[in-house]
This record gives structure tokens, sequence and C-alpha cells, in this order.
């Protein structure tokens, strides 16, 4: 059994999927199996993915009959993992060929920490890095109130992608596909233990107009997130909202959390309401463009800056 399982879900991913492939192939931590679940593509993903899988064992490629939206398709991977260890990967974004290694490695030295990640550059649709981001939750704190009220309130990171322990992942599984249930999955994960971040540019995130996190509208969102969410008489947005705070109250309800810490988190979705959930906006580095990685994949950037994160 590998230490650790990388899901990549995907659909009609031809344009940057071979990228992110390399540069998961090429990491410096290789004890890894690679689940690749195909959302009944209709461009040239699969034959990539055949490739892909011809040629590295690693790589289990598995498609399916018909789009069951992006959750669907996310959790379809974490069900199939066999490995302490999980990771989700995007089909379109690329990764630092030592992002693995230290991720895992963090896991390694801290057992109480559930998740690990590292900090967050831009992709432009042309491959260019632009802007590049602090870590700026306090999801290493001690405290699950502090923890979750970071999760609430503020915004940035990438911790969906973080390397988790899979046996704490399952406990807030599935992935849910009301609005904005990415945000809930991450605030539910915080009250299972501390995330920890590698102080470093090694994940790389590509950003354009046609991501599913800029969908027009509440329906939009939820109908990429799962087909079945388009039905205006079964899903009416009041109930797709409802949901996204019945999220919260659930995993509050559900975590090994005391009685004093519990009630804490109910008051902070209280609070959370009364600002109508309005998120603080995040605020980017302005710093010089970190040395380029010249390796197989190309345009990764290697180690950029190494010390502790600013509070």
């Amino acid at each position: 059994m590998p230490r650790l399982s990388i899901g990549l879900p995907v659909y009609n991913g031809e344009a940057h999927l071979a990228e992110a492939l390399d540069s998961l192939v090429d990491q410096t931590f290789g004890d890894f199996e690679l689940i690749i679940s195909d959302n009944a593509s209709t461009d040239r993903t699969a034959a990539i993915c055949r490739r892909y899988a011809a040629r590295d064992s690693r790589i289990r490629y598995v498609r399916r009959a018909r789009n069951v939206g992006a959750t669907g398709n996310h959790n379809a991977t974490a069900e199939m993992a066999e490995s302490p260890l999980f990771k989700w990967a995007a089909h379109d974004d690329r990764y630092a060929p030592d992002l693995l290694e230290r991720c895992v490695a963090v896991l390694d030295e801290h057992p109480s920490v559930i998740a690990s990640h590292a900090w967050t550059a831009l992709l432009d649709g042309e491959g260019r890095i632009g802007d590049r981001q602090r870590y700026p939750l306090a999801t290493a704190s001690p405290h699950a109130p502090e923890r979750f009220r970071s999760a609430l309130f503020d915004v940035g990171g990438d911790d969906a992608y973080a390397v988790f322990r899979t046996d704490v992942l399952r406990r807030v599984l599935p992935y849910g596909s009301y609005y904005r249930a990415d945000r809930v999955l991450v605030g539910s994960l915080t009250l299972h233990g501390p995330f920890q971040q590698v102080p470093d540019w090694l994940y790389f995130r590509r950003d354009e107009p046609d991501r599913a996190t800029r969908a027009p509208s509440v329906r939009a969102w939820c109908a990429t997130m799962d087909p079945r969410r388009a039905d205006r008489l079964r899903h009416p947005v009041p109930r797709l909202l409802a949901e996204y705070v019945l999220g919260y109250l659930t995993a509050i309800q559900r975590a090994p959390l005391s009685p004093a810490d519990r009630r804490a988190c109910r008051r902070l979705v209280g609070e959370w309401l009364a600002t109508r959930a309005r998120p603080r906006r995040l605020r980017t580095e302005e710093e010089p463009v970190p040395e380029v990685y010249t390796g197989p994949v190309g345009g990764v950037v290697e180690s950029a800056v190494g010390g502790e994160a600013s509070a």
C-alpha cells in the first residue's frame, strides 16, 4: 500500500491536464497512487489519461459513465483511496517538485496535525505566475473555536487541496453540492485538528474566467457541483443557501468537541450569519517573483522563500 493516495477528478481537462500530471509524476516523493476519475469527458481527456496510465503503474484511470458533477467526482476519488494519507489534485494546477515531500514530512513530524499544504501562487491562462499569497488563516491554532472562526470569517489558502490524514477526512465526507460546500468542508475539518502550512510557494493554482468558483449565480455554482441542482423546483435557491448554513451546524454536532467548544462554535455561526456571511478580503503580498524551476515540468517555481509565515 502506498503512503499517499492522490485523487484527480477531471472533466474536459485536455488543455492543462498533461501539465498537471507531469508535475505530479515528477514529485520527489514517489510513494503514492494517483487515482484519475474522468467525469464522462467529451474531449481528449481519456486519451491523455490512458497514455499516462500505460507508462506509470502508480496511475489508476477510471472513467465514469455519466457526469456526476464536480463534488460527486471528488467524493468518488476519496472513496477509492487506500492509503493513510490523501490529497485532491486539480487537473489544471501545477505543483512544485517537492510539494508532496514537504507536506508529508510535516504530518510525519507532527502527529496532531491533520492537514498540511503550502502557500498558493496564481497562474493565468498562459501559465504565467501572478499573485502570490501568504496563508492568512489561523488553522494552526490548538483551539478548535479559533480555527473554526478563521475558516468562517477569513478568506485565503487552498486547504481543500492539502494532504490530509485519510481517516480524518472521511469523518467529514461526503463533499456537499450546496452553495460554498468547499468552505464548509474546510471549516468542518478545522473542528477535528490543526492544519500546518509549508511557508513556501509550492502550489500553483490556475485562475481563469471559467473557473467553477466564478460561477455567475448560486444555482450555476451548485449545478457545476451536481447537475441535479439545476432543477429549480426540487432545489430552490433558499434551499441551497439553507444547506450551506446547516452544513456548518451539522459539522459542529458531529465533531469531537467539548460542550464548551461546541457552544462557542455555534455562537460563531450566529455571528457569521449576522454579518451576512461576507468574508474579509484576502490581502496578497507584493514581492519579487522567486526563482523559476527549469526541470521537466517547466515554469514551476521551486522553494521560493523559506522561513516562518508572518502573522
